[in-house]
């Protein structure tokens, strides 16, 4: 095989690697832990956080009628004094919270 025909395959293999790759990109979701740090920062907006999980494997929920498939968090913020814990759902698609629910 000539060098040219070489390069030419080389360079078609890296575009089609290129390309299989912004598809994969664009239809997977997004990990746990940028999910988490997303509510992290949702939650910091109101004030510090002292603590906070998730779960690594989403699960099915119903918000208002939609369904998504969402990673279950929490976190733990001091208010007044006192610690409370708030439990969330973040979009396993975008990572935004869809819902936060005061634990007791």
């Amino acid at each position: 095989m000539s060098w040219k025909k070489t390069v030419l395959a080389a360079t078609l293999g890296f575009a089609a690697g290129y390309v299989a790759k912004q598809q994969l990109e664009q239809y997977q979701n997004i990990t746990p832990e940028k999910a988490l740090k997303n509510a992290k920062e949702t939650f910091k907006r109101q004030g510090p956080i002292s603590g906070s999980w998730i779960y690594m494997k989403p699960e099915p929920i119903e918000k208002n009628g939609l369904q998504y498939n969402a990673y279950r968090g929490g976190v733990t913020r001091s208010i007044d004094g006192q610690n409370k814990q708030f439990e969330f759902f973040a979009d396993a698609d975008t990572g935004a919270v869809i819902d936060v629910i005061e634990t007791v």
